[in-house]
């Protein structure tokens, strides 16, 4: 029997999980972050160790029973990251593994092929894509001085400024102006305005989008503007892998949907918008919003490192499996 290792690290939590090769999960681990951007290579390595020691006590097996360990994880950008991730992970005694970037997981759970596009809007956001020929590209990912205009942080921040907007009359009346200070506990905007200046706060939690999405669902117009603005983006950021990754021409192009922005709020003006902006660049495309855990994205690529078919079967009991 093979056994397979997925390891998912990102900006709040670190899973790996444990299968055999006909997909049955037999341990799991859950650690803290695993983004080396976000707490350093030193602590992200620790929790990737944790996380994956802890999967395999719970499959009551050791490190030697792994036949193939494939790592997804977040800030696996460049080149430059892949020189701080690949030293420190091969300090882990595993005799074979690999590593992606955790975006290519999401690409993977949507994708059969493992061929097409991927968009990421959870609390940031990120595009990018693999041919047929194994070219993979990545638009975005940096932020928003390096070109980045969606995303769940950058959403809440422009909820946040629209609503301040609109109180003092520079947009069209909006019920962002209720809805915004009695999210933060505030009964009208000059109390929340004033509160936070003299507090000096520049930041906003990212939560805020789901006030955004309440008012859009309540046909708020101001609120859809802007979900409308978000799609465009991810459009854009579409386009620009595919035009960069080329060899899509007369196919149908998969556009794997991730992310808590895209996988949950599933907002229709944002999802039509984007759909729109792709298709004005004439790419005939199909939506797919994955409901597998990003974590199985990483099983599905050890998988196809061994050789393993991915039956309907096996995606099946990766659909059953819990999400942490």
């Amino acid at each position: 029997m093979r056994y397979l290792m997925g390891v998912d690290g990102g900006g709040s939590k670190t899973y790996t999980v444990i299968t055999d090769e006909y997909g049955n999960k037999i341990g799991e681990g859950l650690s803290g972050i695993g983004n080396h951007q976000v707490v350093g290579i030193e602590i992200a390595l620790k929790n990737i160790k944790e996380s994956i020691d802890k999967a395999l006590n719970s499959a009551r097996l050791e490190y030697i029973d792994i036949s193939f360990t494939q790592f997804g994880l977040a800030g696996a950008d460049r080149e430059k990251d892949f020189a701080i991730l690949r030293p420190a992970l091969n300090t882990l005694p595993l005799e074979s593994w690999e590593l992606v970037c955790d975006t290519f997981e999401g690409l993977r759970i949507g994708s059969e092929n493992n061929i097409g596009v991927v968009l990421v809007c959870g609390s940031g956001t990120n595009a990018a894509g693999r041919n047929k020929e194994g070219k993979v590209v990545q638009t975005g990912g940096f932020g928003y001085l390096y070109g980045d205009a969606a995303g769940g942080s950058h959403m809440a921040k422009e909820t946040f400024r629209l609503a301040i907007r609109s109180w003092e009359l520079r947009e069209i009346p909006s019920v962002l102006t209720d809805k915004v200070p009695s999210f933060f506990g505030f009964q009208t905007m000059e109390q929340l305005v004033n509160d936070f200046l003299d507090r000096d706060i520049y930041e906003i939690p990212g939560e805020l989008t789901i006030v955004l999405h309440e008012a859009a669902d309540e046909g708020d117009l101001l609120a859809i503007q802007l979900l409308k603005k978000t799609g465009d983006e991810l459009g854009l950021a579409a386009n620009s892998v595919i035009k960069r990754l080329g060899d899509f021409e007369s196919e149908t192009i998969p556009v794997v949907l991730v992310g808590s922005v895209l996988q949950k709020a599933r907002n229709q003006h944002l999802l039509q918008t984007m759909k729109t902006t792709i298709e004005r660049e004439h790419h005939q495309i199909s939506f797919i919003i994955p409901d597998i855990e990003p974590v199985y994205g990483s099983i599905l690529l050890a998988m196809d490192h061994l050789g393993i078919v991915t039956s309907d079967e096996i995606y099946e009991k990766f659909r059953a499996y819990r999400r942490v």
